[in-house]
């Protein structure tokens, strides 16, 4: 569905009753609200309304004139729950939607029943600058963020992702490439300027990170880093994964996600 919204238009995915407690899922830099496929049949299943936004510039969002903060992204998030009289959900982002997920829990705490955090970070992830800048000089030389597709997935997945779930793969590597350029360099300059590590403390709602044990984007510590700063956190570590694990380990990460549900009710 597409939401004209003041500055650009906003792309989501609504599935359920509208009476079900709702679980709003936010993606990665480059990916769209596809990354979260896996999850939406067990949560159906399981009693929940499932909500995807795309980011602005990903999937069916556009893109606005230069560069957005999380706050303007977790704003985005508002907009879709207002337009749609949601007042609380229990929120999960992975990677940048993970930082989106932070910023909304420290901007609109009430709109909360949880929040589940996803291979993110509480500050710029540690690729360097010249990491960063060989990215967009490769996507500018092509005009495309195809150019970044395959160490874009090396990142996200261990070798043996590609031999069990190669549809899978496939398609989450032709959405990277799809990624409008706009989107990608935007969405990156939110990242470079994000840092809640000293606001964490403040974050109330119940919170799970999980993190894959051989993240190179987003390290473990990182994600452990998260769950010491807000009170009562909790933290696993996925085995054998990296950046994705909702789409590497889909069984055991929704298993994960729907026993944190359970004994975290709407309230």
């Amino acid at each position: 569905m597409l939401l004209k919204a003041p500055s650009h238009t906003i792309c989501f995915d609504s599935v359920g009753d509208d009476a079900l407690p709702v679980v709003c899922l936010l993606h990665t830099l480059s990916s769209d609200m596809g990354i979260w496929a896996d999850q939406v049949g067990p949560l159906l299943g399981a009693g929940y309304r499932v909500l995807r936004v795309d980011m602005r510039g990903h999937g069916g969002s556009g893109a606005t004139a230069g560069s957005y903060d999380m706050g303007e992204l977790a704003a985005d998030v508002v907009t879709v729950l207002d337009h749609l009289g949601i007042g609380k959900v229990h929120l999960g982002g992975v990677s940048i939607g993970g930082m989106i997920g932070q910023q909304f829990a420290l901007d609109h705490p009430h709109r909360l029943h949880s929040l589940l955090l996803s291979g993110t970070s509480a500050r710029s992830v540690p690729a360097g600058k010249d990491i960063w800048d060989a990215r967009f000089a490769a996507i500018a030389s092509a005009a495309s963020v195809g150019a970044i597709a395959d160490d874009t997935m090396e990142r996200w997945f261990t070798a043996g992702f590609r031999t069990r779930r190669p549809e899978r793969w496939r398609q989450v590597h032709g959405t990277v490439s799809a990624c409008p350029v706009a989107g990608y360099v935007s969405g990156a300059h939110a990242i470079f300027a994000f840092d809640v590590v000293d606001r964490l403390p403040r974050i109330s709602a119940p919170t799970l990170v999980i993190c894959g044990d051989d993240d190179p984007g987003t390290p473990a510590e990182g994600n452990r880093l998260i769950a010491d700063r807000i009170a009562g956190a909790r933290y696993h570590e996925i085995a054998e994964a990296r950046h994705i694990p909702m789409a590497e380990h889909p069984e055991l990460y929704s298993r994960l996600m729907l026993d944190w549900l359970a004994a975290n009710p709407a309230r």
